[in-house]
Parts: structure tokens; C-alpha cells; sequence
């Protein structure tokens, strides 16, 4: 109760006419005169009437202490360590000048805030906390602020992990750096020990934790402020922004509270790897608007667009066939794009890097940064489109094929690739031919290239067929030797007799090699010895050759018709036979009747 309303109360009991008694009088007086031991003893009986009056004026001038509500007290003196506050309590209460530290002006008469921390301590004095107080005020006027949305202020402390620390009514709140502002912070500490004005966004009761936020104050001010701009923008306009934000996909422009993105494609006419290769950040600079979304208040910018086409500047005089030197951009498996001008490309596809029909990619011809010359082969003003080829700066080595590779000539090539039929040879650059899987070898039964040689080998070749049209070449590495077999036709022939060693038992007969290219079968019956025996493995006799085959390169040889007369007269028609059929025909075992007949004979004889 304040001295103005005390003394207004007192002067309103003097008014009556009626003596009152002392208590009403001068209520203050009584209470700081009135005999507590005695009405505790009982010593002084009490009227009743006195007893009630007592209790009103009680409850009028004194606060109930055993309430934890914050009270308004005055501070009525101070000592070295601690402040003496009346709170219109039984006694004066006292707090730690420690309390006070945030304000070193406390002086006698200032009206503070305080909670009732101990009724009566062991010596019976009030103990009170300005602290305590100041937190429950502190978070009721955080609360109020949050519910109703009411914008505070507060003192940036420090910086933290992830933002900053804001004392807010004597609480610490949580600044996340997002919510600093709508721009992108660089620098956290050029905000401390600043006062600003925040907006409380959220409050975990649980744990005592504040976040605000400033970015929120000015996000509206600023939406209604990108529907302003937003609704003058049109089309085609230039305007002049700061760049804010620098990302690897494009860059943020300010235009003046409202951003827009310029993407990267749209920096330059040229091929840029990042955005910061062109602007930098706070750069000023003017954009021309592609689009814009007045919706979504998305704003698409271009920079690249104040400045004429590259193709547009392009040299009228520039055509077909002509040589142009540039800079590899781009290398892709199919080709490379060549800069031949800022802003004006043209593609080298793989198969215009070399008159080579091999298959290759375009990093084993050029490499990013090489600078190159070309021949246009293709030019499309309109659809912006350059074709280019690096072959076409050295002669077509097909030109005069005819000439350099005639049927039947001899060459020496590089193995490059296998298939399964045969060979590629590189004769020289642009030049290869096929070498079949049938032309490596006169002797040997290859079933795959790679048995036969391996890619970077050196081969001797001869020129079997050309195809000028097609761009040709069959090649043929056997024909560079003498087919032994012509020899073999004579050495070997039917009715031949040689000596050789049983080499296998095979199935239905044996094997013997009579040198490193002929391997012969004796069918079981020709096994045969004289006495009636079988020749076994490792056994040497001599033999009688009963069919030669050049162009299977087959070989049939028998030991038993050498003494068996029916078997030895079957040989001497074979023979006969043989000697009249013409030498290029493709003869077999079955295809001839006499044989035919030999090897039914056989067949039986071996049942």
C-alpha cells in the first residue's frame, strides 16, 4: 500500500464526529506499538470485536507470505553484501547484492521484484530472491510474448554451434544462424553484443529452452514487398542486382528484396565449369528477366542474354570445307566439342578423328584444353549446329588403293582386334583388312584368333580381294608360304609306304604322326599284324597310305593290307582312282565308290 493511499485512508477516519479507537486511528501506529508476547500469552484479553478489526487490518497491510507469487518490494537499505527490502511483510527481507549485479545503480527507494524464498530462516528473518523473481517474471513475459506473437527485444551474449545466444528478459534463447536473416550470414560475430529485435517462435517447457528468431520480423515485410516488385516485373526487362549466394548450379541475385536465379547455362555463351568463374560474391551487375512466377515468387534471370549470340557474330564467310583452329570443351565416347569462338561449338564424332575403321574413343585422339584444327564438314546457322573432322586434314590413304595394295601383293600389318572368325590387321592408318579364321594357317586346326597370335603382333599378309567401294580388305596370312600339303600330295599319296610308330589307341583304331603336320588313322582291322596280333602303342611297322584327303587334310593308313591280298587289291583301285580325279576336286572316303566299298569292308571285317 503506498504512502498516498495510507495517508488518504487516515485523513478519511478523521473525518466521523464519533472518537475512534486507536487501532482505526492510526492503524500503522497500533500495529508497530501492539504487544505481540502478551497476545500470544494471553496476557491482554481481546475483545472480539478488536480481534476481527485486528485481522482486517492485517490482511489490508500485509502481504501473505506463504504464497510463491512475485511481490513488489522497496529497498529501504544497503549494507556491503546485501540489500534490506520491505515488502509490507512482519519483517524486512534481504537479498545478495550478487542478485544485483546487472544493475550496479541499486540505491535505497528503487522498486524491485521479489519471490518469497524462505518464510523465516533459524533466526527468524524473511529471506527473499530477486533472481528467482526475475526468472518467473522473465518466463511469464516470454510466454506472453510467444502467445501472442508480441516482438521483444534482446541482447546477442556470444556466439554458439549452430547460431547465437540472445538474452531475452534475462533468459538465454537460441538464435539458429537460418533464422539471423533472410540472407546468408558470412560473418556470426559481426552480431554479437548487439541489441535487436526478435520474435519468440518456440518454447520447450520440458527442458527450459527458447528459440527466437529475427529472420521472422522480416519475412512478411519482405513477402509483401516481392509481390510489389514481382507485379512490375515483365519480360525482357534488365534490372540491376547484387549477387548474394553462389552455388554450383547457378547464382542468386538481389534485386532490391526480391531474389532471382541466374543458372548457370544462362552465365555465358561459353561452357563454364562453376558459376565463380564468371561473378563474384557481392558483385553488382545487370540481369534481364527470362521469368518469373508471381505465385511461387520465383524470378529465372539471365546474364549471358545482354550480349548478342555468339552464331549471330559469326563470320558470314565462314563455309563448308574451310579450316577453323579451337579449344576442346567437352570430350564425350562419341566425340568432342570444339570451341571454335566464344559461344560457338562444333563436334568432332569419333569416326571424323581417323581414317581408321578400328573401333576407339575420342580420349585417344584429343584431351580438354588441347587446341586443335579442323575442317567444317557440316554448318546449320539457323539450328546453331557445326559439324568438324580432323581426317579430312590428311589424304584419304584409299585414294589410291589400287595402287599402294594390289590382289596378291605382300604387306606386313598390326594385329589390332579379334572376332571370332578372324583377324583385323592394320596395314596403316585408315587401312585394316580381315584375315579369315581358314587363312592363318595351312596345318594347324585353330579354333580361335587368339590361339594363333595376339593383338600387337607383327603378320606377314597377301592382298586375297579388294573392295574399293566398301572399303575392303580381305586379307590372307597362310598364302605367304608354300601350302605343304601340295608336297604332302606327292610324299603321302595312296599306295605310299612309310615307316612310323603307333602313336595313340583311339576309338575304332589309332593314331601316328608321320611328321609335325600329318597325323594318320588306322581303322582297328588295318591294326592287324601277319600272325593275327594288333599293333599296340609304341609299336613300329611299316604302312601303306589307303587315302589322302588335301583338302580336309585327311590321312587313312593300314598295316594288314601290306600281306592281305584282298586288302592290298583294294588299295591299288583306290590309288588308280585317285590318279584320275582332278586335283582340285574336293574328294572324301565316302565320296568315292571303291572307298565306299573299303570301308564297308572295314566295317564289317570289324564286326
Amino acid at each position: 500500500m503506498s504512502e498516498e493511499t495510507k495517508n488518504t485512508d487516515v485523513q478519511e477516519v478523521e473525518t466521523p464526529a464519533v472518537a475512534e479507537a486507536p487501532q482505526q486511528a492510526n492503524p500503522e501506529q497500533f500495529l508497530k506499538e501492539f504487544n505481540w508476547h502478551n497476545y500470544e500469552e494471553g496476557i491482554d484479553p481481546i475483545e472480539d470485536s478488536k480481534l476481527e478489526e485486528f485481522e482486517k487490518l492485517v490482511a489490508e497491510n500485509f502481504v501473505d507470505t506463504l504464497n510463491d507469487e512475485v511481490v513488489d518490494g522497496t529497498v529501504i537499505n544497503l549494507t556491503d553484501r546485501d540489500a534490506i527490502i520491505d515488502i509490507n511483510a512482519k519483517s524486512e527481507g534481504v537479498i545478495s547484492l550478487n542478485e544485483f549485479r546487472y544493475n550496479p545503480d541499486l540505491k535505497v527507494g528503487d522498486k524491485v521484484e521479489v519471490l518469497i524464498d524462505v518464510r523465516e530462516d533459524a533466526t527468524g528473518q524473511l529471506i527473499l530472491s530477486h533472481r528467482k523473481a526475475r526468472v518467473i517474471k522473465a518466463w511469464d513475459r516470454v510466454n506472453g510474448a510467444h502467445d501472442t506473437g508480441e516482438i521483444v527485444n534482446g541482447f546477442v551474449k556470444c556466439r554458439t554451434k549452430g547460431g547465437m545466444i540472445v538474452d531475452v528478459f534475462g533468459i538465454e534463447a537460441f538464435l539458429p544462424g537460418s533464422q539471423i536473416d533472410v540472407k546468408p550470414i558470412r560473418d556470426y560475430d559481426a552480431y554479437v553484443g548487439k541489441t535487436m529485435e526478435f520474435k519468440v517462435v518456440k518454447i520447450n517447457h520440458e527442458f527450459k529452452n527458447v528459440v527466437v528468431s529475427h529472420k521472422a520480423l522480416i519475412e512478411a515485410d519482405i513477402e509483401e514487398q516481392k509481390k510489389e516488385i514481382i507485379g512490375q516485373l515483365e519480360k525482357g526487362q534488365v534490372l540491376e542486382g547484387t549477387v548474394k549466394n553462389v552455388t554450383s548450379y547457378g547464382v542468386f541475385v538481389d534485386l532490391g528484396g526480391v531474389d532471382g536465379l541466374v543458372h548457370i547455362t544462362d552465365l555465358s555463351w561459353s561452357r563454364i565449369n562453376h558459376p565463380n568463374e564468371i561473378v563474384e560474391l557481392d558483385q553488382k551487375l545487370n540481369v534481364v528477366i527470362l521469368d518469373f512466377d508471381e505465385a511461387k515468387t520465383r524470378i529465372q534471370l539471365g546474364l549471358k542474354q545482354l550480349k548478342p549470340h555468339p552464331w549471330e557474330a559469326l563470320d558470314k564467310e565462314l563455309k563448308v570445307g574451310d579450316k577453323v583452329k579451337g579449344k576442346v570443351v567437352v570430350i564425350a565416347d562419341y566425340g568432342a566439342f570444339i570451341e571454335v569462338e566464344e559461344g560457338v561449338e562444333g563436334l568432332i564424332h569419333v569416326s571424323e578423328m581417323s581414317w581408321s575403321t578400328h573401333l576407339r574413343s575420342a580420349q585417344d585422339f584429343v584431351k580438354v584444353g588441347d587446341q586443335v584444327e579442323a575442317v567444317i564438314l557440316t554448318l546449320d546457322r539457323e539450328e546453331r549446329k557445326m559439324s568438324l573432322g580432323i581426317k579430312q586434314l590428311t589424304p584419304d590413304p584409299w585414294t589410291d588403293i589400287t595402287t599402294k595394295y594390289p590382289v596378291g601383293s605382300k604387306h606386313n600389318g598390326i594385329v589390332r582386334n579379334f572376332t571370332n572368325f578372324g583377324v583385323f590387321v592394320e596395314l596403316e592408318e585408315g587401312i585394316d583388312g580381315l584375315i579369315y579364321i581358314s587363312d592363318l594357317s595351312w596345318t594347324k586346326k585353330i579354333k580361335h584368333p587368339s590361339d594363333f597370335t595376339n593383338v600387337g603382333d607383327t603378320l606377314d599378309v597377301i592382298v586375297l580381294e579388294l573392295d574399293v567401294e566398301g572399303r575392303k580388305l580381305s586379307l590372307g596370312h597362310k598364302q605367304t608360304e608354300d601350302n605343304p600339303w601340295d608336297k604332302y600330295e606327292t610324299e603321302f599319296g595312296v599306295g605310299t609306304k612309310h615307316t612310323a610308330a603307333i602313336g595313340e589307341i583311339v576309338d575304332k583304331g589309332a593314331t601316328i604322326d608321320f611328321n609335325e603336320d600329318i597325323v594318320a588313322f588306322i581303322p582297328s582291322r588295318h591294326l592287324e599284324k601277319e600272325d593275327g596280333s594288333k599293333l599296340k602303342k609304341g609299336d613300329e611297322a611299316e604302312f601303306q597310305i589307303i587315302e589322302f584327303n588335301k583338302e580336309f587334310k585327311r590321312v587313312v593308313a593300314s598295316h594288314t593290307a601290306l600281306f592281305k591280298e584282298e586288302e592290298a587289291k583294294i588299295v591299288k583301285q583306290a590309288a588308280k582312282k585317285a590318279a584320275s580325279t582332278n586335283a582340285s576336286e574336293k574328294s572324301t572316303l565316302g565320296d568315292l565308290d571303291v572307298l565306299a566299298d573299303l570301308k564297308a569292308k572295314m566295317e564289317k571285317g570289324e564286326k
